[in-house]
């Protein structure tokens, strides 16, 4: 996919989740399944993930397409009535006590893929346990899921494909954050533009432009990271950009939070639906911090520093 289509494909995902999300009894999985999202997931994996989770973050958007970016890696066909059992919110591991995150697609599958230790078990959804997340962010759709796979059929999985899997999720999820870090800080810049102070516009003060320089450098760095992941692709450089993500929606939400003023702590701007949005999304499959602690913790146990990415 060369620059011009990936432009407009952009534009097309972008155009089709701002028609749903503004016609509240329209779907935005179903306006990416017209899209043909599916099969731009199967033919340009790289930038079908970078452009629709980019627009979902961006445009604050609840979908399952985690489920398809997840069961995709598994070297299953994903489909729109096959969820996924995610780990628990804040891991990476396998669930392989049963218990795990599910999107909102568990309440209409027909199918529930769960990798458990001994491989990979489909089961019913109608057989779990299920309890919607009324955490920070309650729109996110998260469920709590409690699963038996006790005799259901288990194809055998090692670890090299659940490590793929969670690392194309982790780019996935990534790049949800950064689209909503970019809207964080456009929000900031259009209050800080339209904000009038002793005279002038808020925008011309230095503490407000230092604020905005940090929080877009924050943002491309997340977006370089990003690039250099999809360039050389695998678990340790998935690692480094979902670390990157969480650090960086903090650090945005942080300056942009103080640019906006009292605004910012209100629910009447838009602005704390990314923000929460942010601290739902770092939980998923691996924290920011917790990310970091363990790679630390192989790097101390290794001696030896891997090159991850070629200058």
């Amino acid at each position: 996919m060369d620059a011009a289509e990936r432009s407009l494909l952009a534009v097309t995902v972008r155009d089709a989740v701002d028609r749903a999300c503004a016609d509240g009894n329209a779907s935005v999985d179903g306006a990416l399944a017209e899209l043909g999202w599916l099969e731009m997931l199967e033919a340009e994996p790289r930038d079908a993930i970078a452009i629709v989770f980019d627009v979902l973050g961006a445009a604050n958007a609840t979908a399952t397409a985690l489920d398809d970016v997840v069961a995709c890696a598994l070297g299953v066909p994903p489909r729109p009535d096959l969820a996924v059992l995610l780990p628990p919110f804040g891991s990476w591991n396998r669930p392989v006590d049963g218990r795990g995150l599910a999107t909102d697609r568990i309440t209409t599958a027909r199918r529930l893929l769960v990798a458990c230790e001994a491989g990979i078990a489909t089961v019913a959804p109608s057989a779990t346990e299920m309890t919607p997340v009324h955490g920070v962010d309650p729109c996110a759709g998260l469920h709590l899921v409690r699963v038996d796979v006790d005799g259901a059929d288990v194809t055998p999985l090692d670890d090299c494909a659940w490590d793929a899997a969670v690392a194309l999720g982790r780019r996935a999820v990534a790049h949800q954050i950064l689209g909503a870090a970019r809207t964080m800080l456009g929000l900031a810049r259009a209050h800080a533009i339209e904000r009038v102070q002793f005279g002038r516009p808020v925008a011309r003060f230095q503490a407000v432009r230092h604020r905005l320089a940090e929080a877009l450098v924050a943002v491309e760095s997340l977006d370089a990271a990003l690039v250099a992941a999809a360039d050389e692709p695998g678990p340790e450089t998935a690692a480094l950009a979902k670390a990157i993500a969480g650090r960086t929606a903090r650090t945005v939400a942080a300056h942009c939070q103080q640019v906006l003023a009292g605004i910012g702590f209100t629910t009447d701007h838009p602005f704390h639906r990314y923000l929460k949005r942010t601290l739902a999304l770092d939980g998923l499959l691996g924290s920011s911090d917790r990310v970091v602690i363990d790679v630390g913790h192989r790097l101390l146990a290794q001696r030896h520093v891997p090159t991850l990415i070629e200058l």
